[in-house]
């Protein structure tokens, strides 16, 4: 596989590549294997940009084009590219509205864009032209997931994995199965997923991360701290990853290199979940001045939201009501989340936000829906127990209390 993609990565660059590429998804058409899928994303954007120059009028290569912008976003947060891949996919749409591989890739756009109705009626409307595609029964069902429609979920999830196990099937299974309550089960089949490949290394890693995450949840921090250092070894500069391995080493004690690691992730992709990592982290270390520069960058990336249009954000919803910051600020943004997803993450944001605003009842109400599911996470029941004391219920506030430590010992809030 390594020399092969060294092969193609140089054709990729020269003018005989471009006949060898044309000639090779020829041959490889017969068999449904893409033979760029070797390439690293930034060689399979030149060599698609390439076809397209030689054939601009074969839709197949400038949808293949748009798949490679959305894998660039998955590898860099960098959210022009999602862009770019819609104006190609709206031009393809444009010149043949009946274009099967664009409409499919316009549901991955529009589920980052989070557009989880509309997701929901295309793919739906793309299961009945295309059945047997397992990738329609994905987005139909991450889109069901987001909604909070999780029957429905469960059941796009599983013809997803009866057409095609593989890591994108395998994936969503595991994490169905975390919602719905096995811990175990998850771990397993999120083990399967990172066994079954991918020529992706970006989606190997991802698959490495979120592993690493459910250790965490259980409890497994040393567990957790081996599979992010695998998914960095596996798609070096993962910001994820270097995140995934702050956050295990903080919960172990080893404060300075978490904020090492951190700082590695906030330096590849600024992120408000990053800064506030490091203020807490700062914070604890005794650096308070590093620790206000982070809490003036949340500020700053929530400003540049707004600037930007975007109303809903429940991670700095989360990030505010964490810190008991800018509380009103925190539950707008909560629900204007759930105006578009539905999930029992978004009520759990809603429940912190409104616990605190001092609104109880409310709070009372939002987390009743985010533990509906009996899912294993123990920020769930921490809030559950924080909400439970405010409204002067000691007793259940206990069973909270002990709910949390049984899923996780090294629980920090």
């Amino acid at each position: 596989m390594v020399e092969a993609r060294t092969l193609v990565s140089k054709w990729a660059r020269t003018s005989l590549g471009l006949s060898c590429f044309a000639f090779a998804a020829s041959l490889f058409a017969q068999t449904g294997v893409n033979p760029l899928s070797v390439l690293k994303t930034d060689d399979q954007i030149a060599a698609y940009q390439l076809l397209i120059q030689k054939k601009p009028e074969d839709l197949h290569y400038q949808n293949r084009l748009a798949a490679a912008y959305i894998q660039k976003v998955r590898e860099t947060t960098d959210f022009s590219y999602l862009e770019r891949a819609s104006k190609i996919v709206d031009n393809v749409v444009a010149a043949d509205r009946h274009d099967y591989e664009a409409l499919r890739i316009r549901s991955e756009i529009e589920l980052e864009r989070h557009n989880f109705a509309g997701v929901a009626e295309d793919s739906r409307e793309l299961t009945r032209i295309a059945p047997d595609d397992p990738w329609n029964w994905g987005t139909l069902g991450d889109a069901l997931i987001e909604l909070g429609q999780y029957d429905a979920a469960a059941e796009a999830y599983q013809k997803m994995v009866t057409l095609r196990p593989d890591m994108s099937s395998y994936n969503r299974a595991a994490w169905f199965r975390f919602l719905a309550g096995d811990m175990p089960g998850a771990i397993e089949v999120m083990q399967r997923a990172i066994s079954a490949g991918s020529p992706s290394p970006e989606n190997t890693a991802w698959c490495l991360v979120e592993l690493g995450h459910l250790y965490m949840k259980s409890g497994r921090g040393a567990d957790a701290e081996k599979a992010y250092a695998e998914a960095v070894k596996v798609f070096p500069g993962y910001h994820s990853g270097y995140a995934g391995l702050g956050k295990a080493q903080a919960v172990q004690g080893k404060t300075a290199e978490a904020i090492a690691n951190y700082e590695r992730a906030q330096a590849a992709t600024p992120m408000p979940d990053y800064a506030a990592a490091l203020y807490d982290l700062y914070t604890a270390s005794g650096n308070p001045r590093k620790a206000q520069e982070e809490r003036d960058l949340i500020d700053v990336y929530d400003h540049l939201n707004l600037s930007n249009g975007e109303k809903a954000n429940r991670n700095v919803a989360m990030i505010y009501s964490d810190h008991d910051w800018r509380p009103n600020r925190a539950l707008e943004l909560a629900k204007a989340e759930l105006a578009i997803r539905k999930d029992i993450y978004t009520f759990d944001a809603l429940a912190w936000a409104l616990y605190r605003n001092k609104e109880y009842d409310e709070a009372k109400s939002a987390i009743a829906e985010a533990l509906k599911l009996g899912t294993p996470e123990p920020m769930f029941y921490y809030h559950a127990q924080q909400i439970a004391l405010a409204a002067g219920d000691r007793e259940q506030a206990a069973e909270y209390a002990a709910r949390v430590k049984t899923l996780n010992p090294e629980f920090r809030p």
